[in-house]
């Protein structure tokens, strides 16, 4: 990824109003983007696959333990 490469970044409509606790995805290259709006330098990539094993287990209350 260059520098000069636009990447759309998506945010959940659940973040704070001034861009605080948001954690962004983006599609490039076949992989799926995330990082944290506070921190916008750290990346990390993933398959979409393994996001939606996640996802589901976000749904299903596996991580709920977590934020407790």
């Amino acid at each position: 990824m260059s520098a000069s490469e636009v990447i759309n970044w998506q945010k959940s409509s659940f973040s704070g109003g001034g861009g605080e606790n948001c954690v962004e995805l983006a599609q490039h290259d076949g992989n799926i983007l995330m990082r944290e709006s506070d921190e916008p330098e750290a990346i990390v990539a993933t398959s979409r696959e393994k996001l939606r094993a996640f996802l589901m287990g976000v749904k299903a209350g596996e991580f709920d333990h977590l934020i407790e």
